[in-house]
């Protein structure tokens, strides 16, 4: 594939990481570039990522080539009912030759944790993530151990199983920044599937390299929490989360979290498109991503098979934009001037 992209040609640029991750990954991967905007947007913003989608839409094979094009360290857990906590963590193993126990580190220990098939573990075993994602930190045993940075957690399901699985808690799923269905790909890119298989049968994740630094990625990072957000731009934030709060079909909408979320997530879609300012239409693409799994509906709207989407799209049209200018902060203060990118 390309090239190892050498520190300095991304090291303070979001746009140049993204585009090459994108190049990479799109080698093996046909498709779903919606997803990996997503994914480099969560790892710009210490998010995590719930991937949702029938079996053989290659929601691991995703985020394994994410994780080759990153050059990040990659760990997979299969989630069952009979996996534990210390499965995940680790836990201390008893040398009898040295008479001392010996820490022994779980794959939690690395830079992106695909757990597969989350909800089929227990809830015991799902909120032994719930540290990990939210202090970056796991303890054991009483010893409190900090995990690689980056780190990020990318966590499937399978929608259409209803037997053997435990639903996530709204407290698990809160800690996800955004929800991401893997959709069937249409007739064209299957069809270029089939032709990229048919030309090479032995395609796989390991032919993806490192396509950006470690180094890129920090300092990436430091770039989007710079990005301006007008004063405007937070009150149509705010304005989205209360309107998931109040309308009528939820019972529970977006937290605190969930506006948070907005927040640096817009920040950071800004900048890998290369601007220095959010608009409207990056708070409005992140909207059903950061909301649908965070909202809880009510009994009626459950008995009328009402999609926690359809209620996100209302809200995202019913909410007028901010129309100011959101590049300029003095722009913002007149109401008759336009935004001419969003």
């Amino acid at each position: 594939m390309s090239e190892i992209t050498t520190p300095g040609d991304e090291a303070t640029d979001p746009q140049a990481l993204y585009e090459a991750i994108q190049r990479e990954v799109d080698g093996v991967l046909v498709g779903n570039d919606e997803v990996i905007e997503h994914l480099t947007i969560a790892l710009l913003t210490r998010g995590h990522v719930l991937l949702e989608g029938v079996p053989g839409v290659a929601k691991t094979t995703i985020a394994n080539l994410f994780a080759r094009a990153t050059g990040l360290g990659y760990g997979r857990i299969q989630m069952t009912p009979d996996i534990l906590p210390a499965d995940i963590t680790g836990t201390q193993v008893y040398r009898q030759h040295s008479g001392e126990f010996e820490l022994h580190q779980g794959p939690i220990f690395t830079n992106v944790l695909v757990a597969d098939e989350i909800n089929r573990a227990t809830p015991k075993t799902q909120s032994a993530l719930l540290e990990a994602m939210q202090e970056r930190h796991v303890t054991i045993e009483g010893d409190t151990l900090s995990l690689p940075t980056p780190f990020l957690v990318i966590a499937t399901q399978n929608p259409i199983e209803m037997e053997g699985v435990f639903e996530l808690p709204e407290a698990q799923r809160d800690r996800f920044q955004f929800k991401l269905t893997v959709d069937l790909p249409s007739r064209e890119n299957e069809r270029e599937l089939l032709d990229r298989f048919d030309d090479d049968p032995d395609l796989e994740p390991e032919v993806i390299e490192q396509a950006v630094e470690t180094t890129g990625i920090l300092s990436a990072r430091k770039v989007a929490t710079e990005v301006h957000v007008a004063s405007a731009v937070k009150e149509y934030i705010l304005d989205i989360v209360n309107a998931s709060r109040t309308h009528p079909d939820v019972a529970h909408g977006g937290s605190p979290r969930a506006t948070l979320a907005f927040l640096n997530g817009a920040k950071a879609r800004a900048a890998i498109h290369g601007r220095e300012y959010v608009i409207p239409d990056d708070v409005k693409a992140l909207g059903v991503p950061i909301l649908v799994h965070r909202l809880v509906l009510g009994t009626d709207a459950e008995l009328g098979d009402i999609e926690p989407s359809s209620v996100i799209r209302e809200i995202l049209q019913t909410i007028e934009p901010p129309g100011a200018d959101v590049s300029d902060v003095s722009a913002v203060a007149d109401p008759q001037s336009q935004y001419g990118d969003g």
